[in-house]
């Protein structure tokens, strides 16, 4: 997870809620040979554990390391050393499969340590959570299950990615919890303040963020001076745009804090969350708000990528309790669509939010305020029908569009580039 190079890191997580888009994983950022091995100022900052932020320690592909010690660590003795953690976090950057596959290895090895076992996941709000209680009791096809929880509109990345987390959970029965709130509620929070929301809302959010954390305040302001920032979010209102984020992201950490601890309570079980890493690095996000609620021990696994020109990247100590050091992905596993799409009253018919700016359809002929006829002969008139049909391509292959646009219908051909020759593996994978 190189936060300034990862098109799915935290920063471009912030970007997205600031532009609304509600679509397709934004594609990994195009960045010269030069740009590719500039140090990331938000893994090196002197924030988090007053006895490691100053200490940092070099992360090679292929390695565990644990923070405390400053060394490697065999995988077996991190996770013997978790033993005694009620809540293990383990942060991903959301397109990336390496780091989706290490929180599967991590979930098996606790299981096999101790199988009163639940799961907690950013990924979905707790609005959905009777349809992955049904999933876990094994009451639900993968099908049923993701038109269930609506995951093409709760979320914008592959299923593929979380697949083995699922089939895991339900396999062995394992309760998983929802941690998040819809998006709309973080959203007016950002827009407006805690104040805004409805009875409703603040059943969901029960109380205003506390915003008072420098280090935290620290964190979040270097990611997003690091994001690369549409243009219209700069300016004189730079700063009310970084207070709103801040407001907006203190909430979601609460929240999903609150919802983990909760979980623990309602199970009795040790809880293995997963969630961006912009919500756990340097144990300063909702991590470190279920521990100041509970007082409970928790360990934090982060991943962190090194450049393919570079032998390792530096980070502090302070960064997470144990990290692993992955090659960086040539591609992601899953192609990227770039589609965003807006339903309206009246109209049975899907209509584009916005111009895309990356992924495959970046590429074709689409603009803002296009109406899709139809994708390959069929007419959607619902989004998560639309993202479900899509996601199933895969590298090298291509769908038509029918649309119109002022009139006159077109019809746009979108193409997958083809796959990368050899996906790196995750660290610690037994082959």
């Amino acid at each position: 997870m190189n936060l300034l190079k990862n098109g799915a890191s935290f920063a471009a997580a912030l970007v997205l809620i600031v532009s609304g888009a509600v679509a397709q994983a934004p594609a990994e950022a195009q960045k010269s040979a030069a740009e590719a091995v500039k140090p990331d100022p938000t893994l090196t900052l002197k924030i988090g554990h007053p006895q490691l932020k100053d200490k940092t320690l070099q992360v090679a592909p292929g390695g565990i390391y644990a923070a405390e010690k400053g060394t490697a660590i065999a995988f077996d003795a991190m996770v013997r050393e978790m033993k005694s953690a009620r809540f293990v976090y383990v942060g991903e950057s959301h397109n990336s499969l390496p780091m989706h596959e290490i929180q599967v290895q991590v979930l098996r090895a606790l299981y096999g340590q101790d199988p009163n076992l639940a799961i907690g996941l950013e990924m979905l709000p707790v609005t959905v959570q009777e349809v992955l209680t049904k999933w876990s009791l094994g009451a639900l096809t993968k099908d049923e299950f993701l038109r269930g929880v609506r995951w093409y509109v709760n979320w914008n990345f592959n299923y593929g990615y979380y697949e083995k987390i699922f089939d895991f959970a339900k396999e062995h029965s394992l309760p998983v919890y929802a941690l998040n709130v819809p998006r709309e509620t973080i959203s007016k929070i950002r827009m407006k303040g805690w104040e805004a929301l409805t009875e409703d809302e603040k059943k969901l959010v029960p109380q205003a963020p506390d915003v008072s954390n420098q280090d935290h305040r620290a964190l979040i302001r270097a990611i997003f001076e690091a994001a690369d920032l549409p243009h219209q979010m700069k300016g004189p209102g730079l700063e009310t745009v970084f207070e709103g984020l801040y407001r907006s992201q203190s909430a979601w950490d609460e929240v999903m804090g609150a919802n983990t601890l909760r979980a623990a309570e309602r199970e009795g079980r040790r809880v293995v969350v997963f969630a961006g890493s912009g919500h756990l690095l340097y144990n300063l996000g909702l991590n470190r708000r279920a521990f100041e609620k509970s007082r409970q021990p928790f360990k934090t696994v982060i991943c962190v990528t090194v450049p393919p020109a570079q032998k390792s990247v530096t980070v502090a100590r302070s960064l997470g309790d144990y990290i692993f050091g992955l090659p960086e992905e040539t591609k992601p596993a899953f192609p990227q669509i770039g589609l965003s799409f807006k339903s309206f009253d009246g109209l049975a018919n899907l209509v584009l939010e916005s111009k895309p700016i990356d992924g495959a359809a970046s590429r074709a002929d689409f603009e803002k305020g296009d109406v899709i006829l139809s994708i390959d002969g069929v007419a959607h008139t619902d989004i998560n029908e639309a993202r479900i049909y899509l996601a199933k391509f895969r590298c090298g292959e291509e769908f038509k569009v029918r649309l119109l646009r002022q009139g006159v219908v077109k019809e746009v051909t979108v193409k997958f580039d083809q796959c990368p020759t050899g996906p790196a593996s995750p660290a610690g994978e037994k082959k």
